[in-house]
Protein backbone atom coordinates (compact mmCIF):
# COMPACT_ATOMS: atom_id res chain seq x y z
CA UNK A 1 0.00 0.00 0.00
CA UNK A 2 3.37 2.42 0.52
CA UNK A 3 4.10 1.88 -2.73
CA UNK A 4 1.00 2.59 -4.38
CA UNK A 5 1.03 5.84 -3.56
CA UNK A 6 4.11 6.53 -5.81
CA UNK A 7 1.84 5.86 -8.95
CA UNK A 8 -0.86 8.14 -10.36
CA UNK A 9 -3.92 6.91 -12.00
CA UNK A 10 -3.91 8.90 -15.44
CA UNK A 11 -6.93 7.56 -17.40
CA UNK A 12 -9.51 5.49 -16.89
CA UNK A 13 -12.45 3.81 -18.17
CA UNK A 14 -14.76 2.97 -14.80
CA UNK A 15 -17.12 1.03 -17.03
CA UNK A 16 -15.05 -0.90 -18.72
CA UNK A 17 -12.56 -1.15 -15.56
CA UNK A 18 -9.35 -0.29 -17.26
CA UNK A 19 -6.74 2.07 -16.05
CA UNK A 20 -3.32 3.91 -16.95
CA UNK A 21 -1.12 4.27 -14.42
CA UNK A 22 2.14 5.99 -14.17
CA UNK A 23 5.04 4.81 -11.55
CA UNK A 24 6.12 8.57 -10.51
CA UNK A 25 9.83 6.88 -9.19
CA UNK A 26 10.45 5.09 -13.00
CA UNK A 27 7.47 7.09 -15.27
CA UNK A 28 6.70 3.72 -16.83
CA UNK A 29 2.78 3.67 -17.65
CA UNK A 30 1.47 0.12 -17.17
CA UNK A 31 -2.59 -0.58 -18.04
CA UNK A 32 -4.44 -2.24 -15.23
CA UNK A 33 -7.63 -4.63 -16.09
CA UNK A 34 -9.75 -5.25 -13.01
CA UNK A 35 -12.54 -6.92 -14.75
CA UNK A 36 -10.20 -9.46 -15.81
CA UNK A 37 -7.53 -9.21 -12.97
CA UNK A 38 -4.64 -8.85 -15.19
CA UNK A 39 -1.77 -5.93 -14.96
CA UNK A 40 1.65 -5.36 -16.66
CA UNK A 41 3.56 -5.71 -14.42
CA UNK A 42 2.28 -9.26 -14.07
CA UNK A 43 2.36 -9.81 -10.68
CA UNK A 44 -1.57 -9.53 -10.23
CA UNK A 45 -2.53 -12.68 -12.49
CA UNK A 46 0.75 -14.77 -10.75
CA UNK A 47 -0.05 -14.03 -7.37
CA UNK A 48 -3.73 -13.60 -7.36
CA UNK A 49 -3.38 -10.70 -5.06
CA UNK A 50 -3.81 -6.62 -5.79
CA UNK A 51 -0.56 -5.33 -7.18
CA UNK A 52 0.31 -1.97 -5.85
CA UNK A 53 -1.23 -0.52 -9.14
CA UNK A 54 -4.53 -1.97 -8.68
CA UNK A 55 -4.65 -0.81 -4.95
CA UNK A 56 -3.67 2.91 -6.18
CA UNK A 57 -6.87 2.15 -9.02
CA UNK A 58 -9.00 1.06 -5.84
CA UNK A 59 -7.53 4.31 -4.17
CA UNK A 60 -8.46 6.34 -6.57
CA UNK A 61 -12.16 4.91 -7.20
CA UNK A 62 -12.76 4.32 -3.51
CA UNK A 63 -13.21 0.51 -4.52
CA UNK A 64 -12.51 -1.87 -1.84
CA UNK A 65 -8.98 -3.71 -2.99
CA UNK A 66 -9.81 -6.77 -0.93
CA UNK A 67 -12.70 -7.75 -3.53
CA UNK A 68 -9.81 -8.59 -6.01
CA UNK A 69 -7.91 -10.85 -3.52
CA UNK A 70 -8.27 -14.56 -4.85
CA UNK A 71 -10.52 -16.85 -2.72
CA UNK A 72 -7.36 -19.35 -1.59
CA UNK A 73 -6.09 -16.67 0.23
CA UNK A 74 -8.93 -16.05 2.45
CA UNK A 75 -9.50 -17.55 5.51
CA UNK A 76 -12.68 -19.92 4.65
CA UNK A 77 -11.03 -21.66 2.13
CA UNK A 78 -7.29 -21.89 4.78
CA UNK A 79 -10.19 -23.54 7.38
CA UNK A 80 -11.59 -26.03 4.44
CA UNK A 81 -7.65 -27.71 4.95
CA UNK A 82 -8.34 -28.64 8.63
CA UNK A 83 -12.02 -29.19 8.62
CA UNK A 84 -11.43 -33.09 7.62
CA UNK A 85 -10.20 -35.46 10.68
CA UNK A 86 -6.85 -36.40 10.84
CA UNK A 87 -5.97 -40.09 11.67
CA UNK A 88 -3.47 -40.89 13.99
CA UNK A 89 -0.22 -42.74 12.83
CA UNK A 90 0.44 -44.76 16.02
CA UNK A 91 3.29 -46.18 16.87
CA UNK A 92 5.97 -46.89 14.21
CA UNK A 93 6.75 -50.01 15.43
CA UNK A 94 3.35 -51.12 14.39
CA UNK A 95 3.53 -50.14 10.86
CA UNK A 96 4.13 -52.62 8.03
CA UNK A 97 6.87 -52.98 5.75
CA UNK A 98 7.31 -50.35 3.41
CA UNK A 99 8.16 -52.29 -0.01
CA UNK A 100 8.91 -49.33 -2.81
CA UNK A 101 11.28 -46.82 -3.74
CA UNK A 102 13.75 -45.51 -1.60
CA UNK A 103 14.63 -41.76 -1.85
CA UNK A 104 17.92 -40.54 -1.31
CA UNK A 105 18.30 -36.67 -1.07
CA UNK A 106 20.79 -34.77 -2.67
CA UNK A 107 22.62 -32.57 -0.19
CA UNK A 108 24.06 -30.41 -2.65
CA UNK A 109 20.83 -29.23 -3.97
CA UNK A 110 20.03 -27.99 -0.10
Amino acid sequence: MHQAGNIVVHRFSRRNEVFEVREMTSGKVLIVDLARRRCDCGHFQVERIPCRHVIACCANQRLDWQLYVHDVYKMTEVRKVYRFEFTPLGDAETWSDYEGPTLVANPALR
